[in-house]
């Protein structure tokens, strides 16, 4: 096992939670790496909150940031499911990390800044190359362009490196549900010391829990039908959208209602895509990781802990394996079928969120107690992998 590929350059597409970490480790083994981010500048009050789990924590520690990222963040000891009417269906005891996303965002990148990383904004990707094994060459839209060794996709679920090397690969697919996530403060809503609390409502699902600062992160899901446009969604006013979400909650228990009322600052909203099982994740001098290879839908939180998987794993790969092409080709081996059982069993847990009638909500709240025990194994199962970095990488010939 070598530790160092000194010479190499690796071209980095997006500066969101892989990029710099997979900058990072890609440092580790002497191979130096460039961020590219279309964004003209940082924007680190964007987005809204997500769960990090100790699989995804555990790739931070490899990285010495485990501790740098908590203090951000707010612990989630369990996850307690109930109905409209706040009867108790069912606990998940799994305990998580509730953080900021641009908080997120900003501790990896400055990080990776620290220790030396190049990132370059308004370089939004146009277009790939790959004119052999061993060179990638990205175009981007201020007339630029870069040369690298090979070239890895971190950008989203909407990549566009994902559309330049796989043309024919399939689009996100809509989930049929829109999310929504915001911050609040109330003083009649207790503490949540440490419980997010999940409540599957009469026409929507909404989660939320207060932290010991006295703000309240929550969100929203629901369905809704045709897919709708996300700059017709950006387009409603908050003022409007909290109104629709009261009338959606209005037959909910009072504690729901007493929250998004309460809510003065931005409510966001956007429609949840996962991603299909692609073909493949690479071609050439080219791969994808993250979102870009196989977005999930977010209602496992593993978005952000499998990119962070994604990102020692690759590194590994490139550090142990032959070429370039065959380093991606063992890196999607190593992954493919953990990630696209995670995107299904998403999707699944999102199907169980809006039932249509009264009789469908009698009936889930009956076996969901008994699907939440089962879901508990299936989390622990996603919680307890681990990479160790050390273990050299062994694939199948």
């Amino acid at each position: 096992m070598t530790e160092t590929q000194s010479g190499r350059k690796a071209l980095i597409v997006g500066c969101g939670v892989a990029g710099p970490v997979l900058a990072m480790f890609l440092q580790r083994v002497g191979i130096t790496p460039v961020i590219y981010e279309g964004r003209p500048e940082p924007r680190d009050e964007a987005g809204f909150f997500l769960n990090l789990a100790a699989n995804g924590t555990d790739v931070l520690a490899t990285l010495g940031l485990e501790d740098d990222i908590l203090e951000l963040g707010h612990r989630t000891d369990s996850l307690v499911f109930q109905n409209h009417d706040e009867k108790r269906l069912g606990e998940n005891p799994t305990p998580t990390t509730l953080v900021k996303r641009g908080l997120l965002t900003k501790t990896l990148r400055e990080a990776a800044i620290d220790r030396g990383v190049t990132v370059e904004f308004g370089k939004r990707l146009t277009d790939v190359e790959t004119p052999n094994d061993d060179v990638a060459i990205a175009y981007f839209d201020d007339g630029t362009e870069a040369h690298g060794d090979f070239l890895i996709g971190c950008d989203g679920i909407h990549s566009r490196t994902r559309r330049s090397i796989l043309p024919s690969a399939p689009d996100p697919e809509y989930t049929g549900i829109v999310d929504s996530g915001a911050f609040a403060r109330n003083d009649s809503i207790p503490d949540s010391d440490g419980v997010m609390r999940m409540t599957f409502g009469v026409d929507g699902f909404f989660g939320y829990q207060k932290v010991p600062a006295g703000e309240i992160y929550w969100f929203e899901n629901h369905e809704r039908s045709p897919e709708p446009d996300r700059a017709a969604l950006d387009a409603i006013s908050t003022d409007e959208w909290r109104a629709e979400l009261l009338e959606r909650h209005r037959d909910d228990h009072d504690s729901v209602a007493e929250i998004i009322r309460s809510t003065d600052g931005e409510i966001g909203r956007w429609p949840i895509y996962d991603l299909p099982s692609l073909p493949a994740w690479h071609r050439k001098s080219a791969c994808l990781v993250g979102d870009a290879a196989h977005a999930t839908s977010p209602h496992v939180g593993q978005g952000a802990s499998l990119a962070m998987e994604d990102a020692i794993v690759l590194t590994k790969c490139l550090r142990d394996v032959g070429d370039v092409p065959a380093a991606f080709e063992a890196f999607e081996q190593l992954r493919k079928k953990r990630v696209e059982d995670i995107v299904e069993m998403s999707r699944r847990t999102g199907n169980q969120k809006a039932p249509s009638n009264a009789v469908t909500r009698k009936v889930r709240d009956l076996v969901l107690p008994f699907f939440l025990k089962r879901g508990v194994e299936e989390f622990d199962q996603i919680y307890s992998y681990r990479v160790d970095w050390d273990e050299p990488v062994s694939v199948r010939s």
